[in-house]
């Protein structure tokens, strides 16, 4: 998530929505309503009922998210945009104040903010709906609120952009590639082309699936439809510089440059200069949202008074750019070891605003470039190496309450490592020691609070997350998190409350069954979850499992790996190996991930001939703890195999 180092970035940095909920006159339409829709707006403007339902899934997955728009202003199963009506205020999330960079040898880093951008001027993929009005003769209500009237807009769009490229209204879907490239908005030849390699992949393998409102939706396969990319001659669209870009070929990237500046006082930024992977392995992917529109976000990348990344993500067509070389370190995670060992991904979006959603187009490309990553890097692809910011963990007692909750509970990370090839599935049988947080995202709907007022109850809504209570019972108190509230105070269902939740895919040793209910070891204690057999929200798994070395009766946990003091040469301070308030007591067990040395890269000039990495003889088990991850020494405990 984007935020000024040392402060938390002001509202007026955040480019925000409406209302996440449904607007007032949104209907739900009666069963099996959807997919008539699509045929009778096919057949009425002449589209391909295919081309119509390969475009619509890769925009929403035929979703109408009950009204709300979505991160870039668009409504309903076609993704129509409306922005002016969607910038206005709205919710935002506004917890913590953390130091992106994560490391406090260079001090407190005081950033500036970008202003807020108009939008007065919108560029035309954030309009579409004026132009669909148009077409259809639908109202702008109509179409942002009523499925059926959004997806004939959408047919009018595809029909209006086949005409303008001078293609026949033909119903072989392959001469359609043209009038879909153009419909993903983008302003470029390659996110244009991509979207519509996507599409035609969708047609070709066919797809299936219950949407947000009931309805049961099918495309079947046409693997015939295989259009000529020449099409695209005719878009005339430019031309974007991927020169220096590091992305697969499959996806379209475009390199919008970070500066690396020095600007008086010896401060400097938005990055650190480095030779990754020869001065340190990479070992995580962290994945971010913005909490601002696209603009605000490339314009903040490009602040040098600002913190970095390497990529971006828009939400619209998927387009992605990149900041950074892989080889450098960027300010994003709050956590400067995992910074120093980490490519960051911001992902243009909001996470407080549940139906502010996020494309499929947007989900596609970003697992393209992840797997294009671990592959790169040797990254296995599992929750302990693919990142939320919200599991990155405070490097000191003072810092947890100040870290992030991006992207949050609605971001749906079961159909992400599903299109990263690597679905969530079980690895073992009933009555086993580990299990994998897996509910059913659409079905599975816990009521989070303060999307818009502190307390007030948010938009039911699909969630990958469980929450954690003391006892088998949905009346008894959630888990405690002592970093979160020394004080002692109960968690809350607050959607930034990171305190009481496991997230999908997470690794969890089990502490017990009772019925329909799951205890596993969190934070030092036992914390249970509902998990009936009718709709389970964990599946059974294997892994390797850590206790404490037999005599001790508890250890201490750690936000980050640093070696010992002795590792340290002259000419670099030490760093204080400071344990987290939380404890790993005698009997628990805990899933284990990577073994690794301590390491620090120091690196606090904008001369980089004096940066150096310190690697120690002391070494450090990764482990699933909480909802974020931690550290314990080797030395402190024993492997169960």
């Amino acid at each position: 998530m984007l935020r000024a180092g040392g402060a938390v970035a002001s509202a007026a940095l955040l480019l925000p929505l409406v209302s996440a909920g449904p607007s007032a006159t949104a209907e739900q339409p009666p069963p099996g309503a959807l997919q008539r829709d699509f045929a009778e707006a096919a057949a009425a403007y002449r589209v391909p009922q295919s081309v119509l339902l390969g475009v619509s899934y890769l925009q929403s997955r035929w979703d109408a998210h009950g009204g709300a728009a979505s991160v870039t202003g668009g409504y309903g199963p076609m993704h129509l945009t409306d922005a002016r009506t969607a910038l206005a205020e709205a919710p935002h999330h506004s917890h913590g104040s953390e130091d992106p960079r994560g490391d406090d040898a260079r001090g407190t880093l005081e950033r500036a903010e970008a202003a807020l951008p108009k939008a007065a001027e919108l560029p035309p993929r954030l309009r579409t709906l004026d132009r669909a009005a148009e077409l259809s003769g639908h109202t702008a209500e109509q179409l942002r609120d009523n499925p059926a009237a959004n997806v004939r807009g959408g047919a009018a769009l595809l029909a209006d952009a086949q005409r303008k490229l001078g293609r026949p209204l033909s119903q072989d879907p392959a001469d359609w590639y043209g009038a879909v490239a153009r419909f993903s908005g983008a302003d470029d030849i390659a996110t244009a082309t991509t979207y519509a390699n996507d599409v035609f992949e969708v047609i070709r393998s066919g797809e299936s699936r219950t949407t947000d409102s009931g309805q049961r939706v099918t495309l079947p396969a046409e693997r015939s439809a295989v259009p000529d990319p020449a099409q695209t001659a005719w878009l005339g669209l430019r031309t974007a510089d991927a020169r220096r870009t590091e992305c697969p070929p499959t996806v379209a990237c475009e390199w919008i440059p970070a500066p690396y500046e020095e600007f008086g006082d010896g401060d400097y930024g938005n990055h650190d200069k480095s030779d990754r992977p020869k001065s340190q392995k990479i070992d995580y992917i962290v994945i971010h949202d913005t909490e601002a529109t696209w603009d605000t976000t490339l314009k903040l990348v490009q602040d040098p008074t600002y913190v970095s990344w390497q990529y971006s993500l828009r939400s619209s067509d998927g387009h992605i750019a990149q900041h950074l070389p892989l080889k450098d370190v960027g300010w994003h995670a709050g956590n400067w070891y995992v910074n120093a060992k980490s490519v960051g991904l911001e992902h243009e979006g909001f996470l407080v605003s549940p139906d502010a959603w996020y494309t499929e187009a947007m989900y596609r490309t970003s697992a393209r470039l992840v797997r294009y990553l671990t592959q790169r890097y040797d990254i296995p692809l599992d929750r302990q190496h693919i990142l939320g910011h919200d599991t990155v963990p405070g490097t000191t007692t003072a810092t947890i309450r100040g870290m992030h909750t991006d992207p949050g509970p609605y971001w749906d990370w079961a159909h992400y490592f599903t299109l990263l090839g690597k679905p969530f599935k079980p690895t073992a049988g009933p009555g086993s020691a580990v299990v994998t947080i897996r509910p059913d995202y659409a079905k599975h709907q816990p009521v989070y609070t303060g999307c818009v007022k502190a307390g007030e109850a948010c938009v039911p809504h699909g969630s990958g997350a469980v929450r954690l209570h003391t006892a088998p019972a949905d009346d008894a108190p959630l888990v405690k998190d002592i970093g979160l509230r020394p004080g002692g105070e109960d968690s809350t269902t607050g959607v930034n409350d990171t305190g009481a939740r496991a997230s999908t895919g997470q690794q969890y040793a089990v502490a017990g069954r009772q019925g329909d209910w799951t205890a596993i070891w969190y934070l030092g204690q036992k914390a249970w979850f509902h998990n009936p057999r009718n709709q389970p929200t964990a599946v059974n798994a294997r892994g390797a499992l850590l206790t404490p070395k037999a005599g001790l009766a508890e250890i201490p946990v750690y936000g980050r790996a640093y070696p010992e003091a002795s590792a340290y040469p002259a000419t670099v301070p030490v760093q204080a190996v400071s344990p987290l308030p939380y404890k790993l007591l005698a009997g628990q067990r805990y899933v284990t991930g990577d073994l690794t040395p301590g390491e620090y890269l120091y690196a606090t000039t904008f001369d980089t001939t004096g940066h150096q990495v310190v690697r120690g003889k002391e070494m450090y088990y990764e482990i699933q703890f909480g909802h974020r991850v931690a550290f314990v020494k080797a030395a402190d405990v024993r492997v169960l195999r």
